[in-house]
């Protein structure tokens, strides 16, 4: 059977959140009368997540397909180890702690049904807080300088694939990488839609400050090179300057002579530059840190055991060294 949506759903530590989601997502899909999969990949939970997910599969085998991670890799790479295993024509990808809800999918599939290849959401009414609103506006700014990648709302999950853009992914090789922003760079008529966004159903986010700025990080220096450039444009406009500086102190020097207060002028001056060049060489860094681990090739993450029905009525349970690619990028 051509399967017509495959829905990927990363899980950590969601077992407080589970069981609304069976109860709203099969719902929502079986409305949609086509045929779906939903590959849930479990990345690695240290609650009753993984035999929550068992549990389901044995409930809908004929829809549902469970990937079990050996460990936490982060959601990223859990929606890599998706779209490495989906069957669809097209792909949604849907966080589990119901922020965005399932009920909206099929507005997603409905504006593929246009001719879009890759559809964005914006969460409408945002029920987050101020400073995190705030936050998000400012690295969308950034980002859309720097990259010139447009996405209205980076942070919201519910987005839609068309299968051409998922194999294009599959097959960049790259460590760490921001998939929303890949998928864009590769689509050819992008769309995006407002989508009701509620408060998490229960638990707690699993993303803090450090790692959205992270997030963010990653995906400026994975996608340009304009932080390098622009270091580069200033420290040869601080070199100018300085030279500029010192030839007016020497002059100064001849015709008013030594005084002693301009050493504290020159200790601000060495500590600025200073502070240039320490946060050159940390941007450096990040991007020859990039570089080693491309090189180093290790598995981005490893699958412990895959559960899905390959025919009608026999459930599979595989296990073993189905491995792929591991990354450090962030949950």
């Amino acid at each position: 059977m051509n399967i017509d949506l495959s829905v990927v759903i990363p899980v950590y530590n969601e077992e407080q959140c589970l069981a609304t989601l069976f109860a709203r997502l099969y719902p929502a899909l079986d409305a949609l009368h086509i045929p779906y999969e939903i590959v849930f990949v479990n990345d690695g939970s240290r609650d009753g997540s993984a035999a929550l997910l068992r549990e389901q599969f044995q409930r809908r085998p004929d829809v549902t397909r469970v990937i079990l991670f050996n460990g936490n890799f982060g959601q990223h790479m859990a929606i890599m180890a998706g779209f490495e295993q989906v069957r669809g024509r097209r792909i949604v990808t849907l966080d589990a702690d119901l922020q965005n809800p399932p009920e909206e999918i099929g507005r997603l599939i409905a504006k593929m049904d246009e001719g879009h290849d890759y559809i964005g959401s914006i969460r409408r009414r945002r029920r987050d807080s101020v400073f995190r609103g705030i936050a998000s506006k400012t690295m969308n700014l950034v980002r859309e300088r720097i990259t010139r990648i447009r996405m209205t709302d980076q942070g919201c999950m519910l987005r839609a694939y068309s299968r051409e853009i998922v194999d294009a992914i599959n097959s960049c090789r790259e460590i760490s990488t921001f998939i929303p922003a890949l998928a864009y760079t590769f689509a050819q008529h992008p769309a995006e839609i407002e989508v009701e966004h509620e408060e998490r159903a229960a638990g707690e986010s699993k993303y803090s400050l450090y790692q959205l700025i992270r997030l963010n990080f990653d995906l400026v220096t994975a996608f340009s090179l304009v932080p390098l450039q622009m270091y580069s444009l200033a420290g040869m406009l601080i070199s100018l300057l300085s030279i500029v500086f010192v030839g007016y102190l020497a002059v100064r020097r001849l015709l008013i002579g030594p005084e002693a207060e301009g050493v504290f002028t020159l200790f601000g001056i060495v500590f600025f530059l200073l502070g240039i060049a320490l946060f050159g060489i940390g941007l450096l860094g990040e991007y020859l840190g990039r570089v080693a681990q491309q090189v180093r090739q290790r598995p981005r993450y490893l699958i412990q055991a895959v559960l899905e029905q390959r025919e009608p009525g026999a459930a599979l349970l595989r296990t073993g060294p189905a491995t792929a690619e591991r990354s450090d990028s962030k949950a």
